[in-house]
């Protein structure tokens, strides 16, 4: 692809319909650009059109009488269809996607070589519940799953549908290995939305609120969220003392370590805020645990398959966990889960644990052409684009005095917005307010956490499409840099706008 075209500007002076704010579902579209492609394969965002258009209104009417209210929509996209990196929706309109189906879609929309083996597959069987009968794909996909997982300790292999599911699963095996009642997890941790893996979450209340009682026996602990140190410490010279917190307060006042049957974690936090944890955090936090004989349970459901450029991000650590549980990118789109544990680990009898779903034809099909894909090619390009993306946005912390903090791994950065850098003060609405204006202008975006922007995009990405979306992203931030500045000026901090 050619340079991406420069994007102007609004100015204060634009009327109301392209005003920054009013995000969330059904609320006044911008000009944001027609989203078609131009004569340089570049949208032209320039131009002016209505996001969403009258077909996607028509759709998003009839969703609110019919799907549940329970559901979280950031803006008002209404998919069509999809190729690599760019999605178009109902009315046509042209986007570039930043977020891969919340970071499901390793291999891209509808890759060829995916799309064929499920195409191959639904031909010859589509069902035949593995945990009941025996099939070859399942075996297959096991076997190079473990070959990938790191330690050299037989491993064993259970299907799931879900990232919640294999949660849950994880959760079970480790109380029925260890007979010990209490898994410990940490502050900011999503795991899922059932009971057991919802109990185990610590990123949002709402998630919780209305649905006591809740699963017994779960603990929490600190992260190693450094840019907002829950101990109010510094690292290196803290000496990962949010570690220390686990054997000095956890075992101390709240449940013996005898009594604790795993450590449940993400190498790197997602829903949380794409939170990266400091080097020595992992080997300290693998020490503690082989002290106690305390299984680690790693949580790759949104970090792994190759999204930080290694298989699973717990390989940037140098530590090898007891379980990983896996979903989202392993069958690019198609639902699939695993569990892979240590062999010693899952003995559990048959009928112990099973499901109707795991394994499902189609998904190993999937599954086994991304793992191809990733192993070709894919994972190199995370690690290629994704060091472009990091340094790139690391920038602007100097740049824009609302970027408190850049990090990130391959192709999973988090970029976190504050009112202000000294207080650290959560800038919720304007993370919100950049989402929705990215999307008027033909780019999809999520946040995560209180206020941060999440870029995890397809790893199929491509250099030119990656500097199109993060141009998009600098002139939105420009924006409101210089609109906060303009506040400033008159004596008013607030730089968001709402709409008139």
């Amino acid at each position: 692809m050619d340079e991406v075209k420069e994007l102007a500007l609004m100015s204060d002076d634009d009327d109301a319909a392209t005003e920054i704010g009013g995000h969330g579902p059904h609320q006044g579209a911008g000009f944001a650009g027609n989203g078609q492609p131009n004569g340089n394969g570049h949208a032209d965002h320039d131009q002016p059109a209505t996001r969403p258009g009258p077909k996607a209104r028509a759709t998003i009417d009839r969703d609110d009488k019919v799907i549940s209210s329970s559901y979280t929509r950031s803006y008002d996209f209404v998919m069509d269809h999809g190729k690599g990196c760019e999605v178009w929706d109902v009315d046509g309109h042209r986007y570039l996607d930043f977020n891969a189906g919340v970071a499901v879609l390793s291999t891209g929309h509808t890759h060829p070589a995916v799309v064929k083996a499920i195409q191959e597959q639904a031909e010859k069987f589509i069902h035949m519940a593995g945990t009941d009968f025996y099939m070859e794909q399942p075996v297959e996909l096991a076997e190079k799953l473990i070959a990938h997982a790191p330690g050299s300790f037989g491993k064993r292999v259970f299907y799931t549908n879900s990232g919640t599911e294999s949660i849950e699963a994880a959760m079970k095996l480790a109380r029925y290995h260890t007979r010990r009642p209490v898994l410990i997890s940490f502050f900011g941790a999503f795991h899922g939305r059932t009971y057991g893996s919802m109990s185990l979450s610590q990123s949002k209340a709402l998630h919780k609120t209305g649905f006591a009682p809740l699963v017994a026996g779960i603990q929490q602990v600190p992260y190693g969220y450094c840019y907002r140190c829950p101990l109010n410490l510094t690292y290196p010279s803290c000496n990962v003392a949010c570690v220390d917190y686990i054997e000095k307060t956890t075992f101390k006042y709240h449940v013996e370590p005898k009594e604790v049957a795993a450590l449940v974690v993400e190498p790197v936090q997602g829903e949380g805020g794409y939170i990266v944890p400091p080097p020595a955090y992992f080997p300290k936090l693998r020490d503690l645990a082989d002290r106690y004989d305390i299984p680690i349970v790693v949580d790759e459901v949104q970090s792994g398959m190759g999204r930080t450029g290694k298989m699973f991000a717990i390989e940037h650590t140098g530590v090898t966990p007891d379980v990983i549980c896996l979903a989202k990118g392993i069958a690019s789109g198609v639902p699939l889960g695993a569990v892979i544990a240590r062999e010693d680990l899952m003995t559990w009898p048959s009928g112990a644990h099973a499901n109707t779903f795991g394994g499902n034809a189609l998904a190993v099909a999937a599954a086994l052409a991304t793992l191809k894909l990733l192993e070709e090619d894919l994972m190199a390009n995370a690690t290629y684009q994704g060091d472009y993306l990091l340094a790139r946005c690391k920038e602007w912390e100097q740049r824009y005095s609302f970027v408190g903090d850049v990090r990130g791994v391959g192709l999973m950065v988090g970029i976190e917005l504050v009112e202000d850098k000294q207080t650290k003060e959560y800038a919720s609405q304007l993370r919100d307010d950049i989402v929705e204006e990215a999307f008027r202008r033909g780019l999809l975006l999520l946040g995560a956490g209180k206020s941060v922007l999440r870029l995890c995009p397809p790893l199929v990405i491509s250099r030119s499409e990656l500097n199109e979306g993060l141009t998009i992203i600098e002139q939105i931030m420009d924006l409101f840099e210089a609109r906060r500045n303009n506040r400033a000026e008159v004596g008013n901090p607030q730089y968001a706008v709402a709409a008139k």
